[in-house]
Formats: structure tokens, sequence, C-alpha cells
């Protein structure tokens, strides 16, 4: 993913993935496999809260027309 992103740092990128399961949007999954494998996926939550920043975004979207 730090890849895939221009400007992003392995820090700022593991500081959000961190607060998003403090908030409970994200899962982690951890995978006893060598190497390592971590997987991230979105609770239950996670997706009313992205329905919610979808909905703002098209307000914003029409506030902005």
């Amino acid at each position: 993913m730090v890849r895939s992103v221009e400007g992003l740092s392995t820090k700022v990128l593991n500081q959000c993935l961190k607060k998003n399961i403090e908030f409970g949007i994200l899962d982690k999954v951890i995978y006893n496999e060598l190497p390592p494998r971590v997987e991230y996926q979105v609770t239950e939550f996670g997706q009313k809260f992205l329905h919610i920043l979808d909905e703002l975004e098209k307000l914003q979207q029409e506030i902005d027309a």
C-alpha cells in the first residue's frame, strides 16, 4: 500500500491502521506464516462508517455544484 500511494510513509500508514483498529473500523488478522502476513478487514461498524462518509461526499458534491 505504501508503494501505491505517493508520499505515504510506512510510519503514517501504520499509525492510521492502528487508529482505525482502535475505533473499530478495521480488524487485524495475523497469519502465522513465513514470511509474516497481516490482513485488515472492514468491520460491520466500519461498513456503516464508510456509508456515512460516502453520503457526506455526495452532500459536498451537491454543495460544490
